[in-house]
């Protein structure tokens, strides 16, 4: 008595069908999805689950799976891999909080002589407190899912960058004037353009005190065929103190203005703006944008 299926025959449509004989075709789709429609092709010639399994060289399971699919989903989602739940966190919400917040704190706080965290060291402060704290999970923690962890929550404790504290009260008052004044750099330069005669020049000044002044001790060495093929510079010199570099740039012209001072007061400071004066004509009207220098000017 030949075999005969209790399954019922899968129904498709004339557009579903032509759909699977291209996808057989295709020698763009992966190997898995054209296994499928294959699959779904033979079995609506009503061959049987064994049958199409040895013809096509795989399991029952798995045919039966495709088949499945098909009839709870339709076959363009059959031919497709249905969403899986994933593996559940093994490391708690809180756990990962606590890491956060040890990252958020200074190594020094928990005894190390260390300014920053390192990944190897939290790590190890870690995986060394954490059944105290009630998160044994993390007591084989390795420092790329600690790098992880952090980098989802944008933190690194590693590196550092600056920020300007607001110490004073009238900052946003000077900020808006100053940032005004770069804006008149852009109107100047539109008159400059257009050739028009400016009566006004605005010059960015700041300083930089403390330059070490060195000396070579010896002379260098020149380059030579055949022997030396770079400049030779002895590591030794001579040091001569300290010196103060004054300087402001023309923010229209690029012009770079420089003193150089072997102090840094307000007697320099106010030689560097008779110097700058000088370099312009008496009827253009100069101004200089300064920080919060705290000079006590007596001019």
């Amino acid at each position: 008595m030949p075999f005969v299926s209790k399954r019922p025959a899968l129904q498709l449509t004339k557009e579903e069908l032509e759909y699977l004989k291209k996808i057989v075709r295709s020698r763009i789709q992966s190997q898995r999805t054209v296994e499928r429609a294959k699959i779904l092709l033979e079995y609506y010639e009503r061959k049987s689950i064994s049958q199409i399994a040895r013809e096509l060289g795989t399991n029952r399971p798995k045919v039966e799976r495709a088949i499945n699919k098909a009839f709870a989903y339709g076959i363009y989602t059959a031919l497709e891999d249905l969403p899986r739940t994933g593996r559940s966190r093994r490391i708690s919400s809180d756990a990962r909080t606590w890491i956060l917040s040890l990252a958020c704190a200074k190594p020094i706080d928990y005894g190390y002589p260390h300014e920053l965290w390192t990944q190897r060291l939290l790590a190890k402060h870690i995986r060394d407190n954490c059944v105290k704290y009630g998160f044994q999970e993390l007591s084989k923690i390795a420092s790329g899912t600690i790098s992880k962890i952090l980098g989802a929550s944008n933190v690194k404790p590693h590196k550092i960058s600056s920020y300007i504290t607001k110490v004073d009260p009238e900052f946003e008052l000077k900020s808006a004037i100053v940032l005004h004044t770069y804006k008149q750099v852009e109107l100047l330069q539109k008159i400059s353009k257009e050739g028009k005669p400016i009566d006004m020049v605005i010059v960015s000044y700041d300083e930089k005190p403390g330059i070490q002044a060195i000396e070579n001790k010896y002379p260098d060495l020149m380059p030579e065929s055949g022997q030396h093929s770079t400049l030779s510079r002895d590591y030794e010199y001579k040091r001569h103190g300290t010196i103060s570099l004054l300087a402001g740039i023309d923010l229209l012209t690029g012009t770079v203005h420089y003193k150089i001072f072997d102090k840094h007061r307000s007697e320099e400071f106010i030689e560097f703006l008779k110097y700058t004066d000088s370099k312009y004509p008496c009827d253009i009207k100069i101004i200089t944008i300064l920080d919060n220098v705290r000079h006590k000017l007596e001019i």
